[in-house]
């Protein structure tokens, strides 16, 4: 089965908050009231700036992905 890339995730126990979840490596969940980030790979042994880098990029794709899905909901 192929993923999607993001996905969006909700929690009754948290009506305020907004989930995304990346399904590929490195695999999390953030939370985008506040940035919040599990990870769900080991990122041991990345370099630290690239590795800054990245997440950066993926957390405006995670919010990218967030309001185009909203858009729709219009």
């Amino acid at each position: 089965m192929e993923l999607p890339k993001f996905l969006l995730a909700d929690n009754s126990n948290y009506p305020e908050d907004i989930f995304v979840l990346h399904t590929d490596f490195p695999r999390f969940l953030i939370n985008l009231k506040d940035d919040e980030i599990e990870w769900y790979d080991d990122l041991s042994g990345e370099s630290e700036e690239d590795l800054a880098t990245e997440v950066a990029d993926l957390m405006d794709k995670a919010g990218e992905f967030y309001d185009t899905e909203m858009k729709q909901f219009e």
